[in-house]
């Protein structure tokens, strides 16, 4: 249980931070430019980055890419999670207009309802959890290059 409890932390971190972020664009009406997103990834990435990072220093010895590919993903998929289930919340329960005004601003002419976008929304957490977790990996693991003598 100690090893899985890092990443949930984190991850329910990450994913509190991904709702107050959410929060800010919606007291400035920005919310429902789907361009503001992108910070979404930074912030999951951030959080991944922290428990990748923690993971390691708790257990530098058996610390390995599997170990923190694992954390990294487990950290994403729970804010991924968090953070839908509270996105389903707002556009059904707190703001019933979101939905409408978001896919006027698209103006993709999609017929979509709640289901489908929360789903879209689900779907793009998961991909940013893997890509961020695919990177933030790229500094943490150990590398087996040879030194060459100059």
């Amino acid at each position: 249980m100690k090893k899985i409890s890092l990443p949930i932390r984190f991850g329910l971190v990450t994913g509190a931070v991904l709702i107050a972020y959410f929060l800010v664009l919606a007291m400035v009406n920005k919310h429902i430019n789907p361009a503001f997103s992108f910070v979404n990834a930074i912030i999951t990435g951030l959080g991944v980055y922290e428990a990748v990072r923690l993971s390691k220093l708790e257990n530098p010895s058996g610390f390995s890419y599997g170990e923190g590919f694992k954390t990294g993903i487990i950290t994403g998929f729970i804010a991924t999670l968090v953070f839908t289930a509270f996105f389903l919340f707002y556009t059904t329960e707190v703001n019933l207009e979101f939905l409408p005004q978001l896919l006027q601003t698209i103006k993709g002419g999609f017929n979509a309802d709640v289901g489908m976008v929360t789903f879209v929304v689900a779907i793009m957490g998961i991909a940013t959890s893997v890509v961020s977790a695919l990177t933030v990996m790229q500094f943490f693991k150990n590398t087996r290059n040879i030194p060459q003598n100059q």
